[in-house]
């Protein structure tokens, strides 16, 4: 190093050559997380994922416990965080092609945490009501139409394409690790705190993201057409989708599982607290079988999406997630009932990875970079589209028939996703990912 090199200069290089040793001697040489830019990204999506895990808890913990839902109104809640999918998805994915992803992707960060933050302010005037949450689950939804497709574009403006399986499998590492630590933590701030206060940790969280990502410096090359016109673009990504076997198959598939886990989702809470007795801080100890479900399929999904193919890899996704369903539904209101419960969110975490690492890296796949964003939020409309109904059915098949029958009809559900799949050869046909 030069002599004449400034001293806070000087202090700056020798940081930086102690951090690159570091991640020399931690990091093989052509992992991903060599790359600084994919690597802010990761530990965003670790830091925003960790807040997420205690949303996923405290915001229907809030409900069931403190507002006493029925399960009706659990599943309009879950219905209200997906119905602006449907309604959104395909005019933001139009849009989306014409502007930068990466300010999108950080405001939804940040409108997120306010939103999230809303009901503990609520809380503590004293006007917190289901309707309440219904309107910050809408807003949840709004945000994550727009923002979650632009954060899955911005993947693809990060890593090359054929490593995106790869990507996805590090990202879900990312938020496996958060699924292991999140829910006991959660768990804890919600004994400590009560779950609507317990919101403004995944608030503060949310704000730290979004710091790290404007770190981030995309070149992104806009080409929008002079004679741009909005209805025949959105035809256009329809179209798209409607020609390609792969894309058209990823979303009935993909769309069937949506329907029976959120109806399965509406009634876990429920049957965790309400048949199985567990409190609020054991609920969030129980979900750590979740992260340790993800840690584990994170780890091993490349290699056994390379191995199967990523069409036999999805089909055991869907399988897995079958057999922790109907697991749950039968088993007895005790301790067993109890290791039934942490059993079946291994079961799902584990499938779930198998399903969307190689969903994701399909769908961009096979998609032209002008295209992205309307084949995004085309796919995430229409395999979100079953997932309203599938909480709405939730509910009411959990208020009228009981909490079990809902979780026998999601399992049955995904047993015959796997299996009609699996006579599909289109989706047990994909060996590899595709090149364009």
């Amino acid at each position: 190093m030069p002599n004449d090199t400034p001293p806070n200069k000087r202090i700056l290089l020798i940081k930086k050559s102690l951090s690159l040793s570091v991640i020399d001697r931690i990091i093989p040489a052509n992992d991903l997380l060599r790359d600084f830019v994919y690597r802010r990204l990761w530990i965003s999506i670790l830091i925003s994922s960790f807040g997420a895990q205690i949303t996923l808890l405290a915001l229907p913990l809030t409900a069931a416990v403190l507002l006493h839902a029925t399960p009706t109104q659990m599943g309009l809640l879950t219905f209200m965080e997906i119905f602006p999918y449907v309604l959104l998805s395909l005019p933001s994915g139009v849009w989306l092609d014409r502007v930068r992803k990466l300010p999108v992707y950080i405001s939804g960060e940040i409108a997120i945490s306010l939103a999230v933050a809303s009901v503990p302010i609520a809380w503590w005037l004293d006007i917190l009501t289901m309707p309440w949450l219904y309107i910050v689950g809408f807003l949840i939804g709004a945000v994550n139409t727009t923002a979650g497709t632009a954060a899955q574009i911005v993947l693809t403006q990060i890593v090359p394409r054929e490593r995106l399986i790869e990507a996805h499998a590090k990202n879900a590492l990312a938020t496996s690790g958060s699924e292991v630590a999140g829910p006991a933590t959660a768990g804890a701030l919600i004994k400590l705190l009560g779950a609507p206060l317990a919101l403004f940790a995944d608030a503060i969280l949310l704000l730290t993201s979004a710091a790290i990502l404007r770190k981030i410096k995309i070149h992104e090359i806009r080409v929008v057409a002079q004679d741009a016109n909005f209805w025949r673009d959105l035809k256009e990504g329809l179209k798209f989708v409607a020609h390609n076997q792969i894309l058209v198959a990823l979303a009935i598939t993909v769309g069937i599982w949506q329907m029976a886990y959120n109806a399965a989702l509406v009634v876990q809470i429920l049957f965790a607290t309400r048949t199985l007795g567990l409190s609020e801080h054991a609920v969030g100890l129980s979900y750590v079988c979740m992260g340790i479900g993800t840690v584990l399929a994170s780890m091993i999904g490349n290699r056994v999406s390379k191995h199967l193919g990523p069409g036999l890899c999805m089909i055991l996704g869907f399988l897995l997630c079958a057999i922790g369903w109907g697991l749950l539904a039968i088993a007895p209101a005790n301790q067993l009932g109890v290791i039934a419960f942490g059993l079946m969110l291994v079961l799902f975490a584990i499938g779930g990875v198998f399903i969307f690492i190689n969903f994701l890296a399909l769908r961009q796949a096979v998609t032209p970079e002008p295209l992205l964003g309307r084949i995004t939020s085309t796919m995430r409309w229409l395999t979100l589209l079953p997932a309203g109904p599938g909480a709405l059915i939730g509910g009411w098949l959990g208020e009228h028939f009981g909490l079990r029958i809902t979780l026998g009809f999601s399992c049955a559900c995904a047993m015959l996703l796997a299996f009609f799949a699996w006579h599909n050869k289109t989706i047990r046909g994909i060996k590899s990912l595709p090149q364009l």
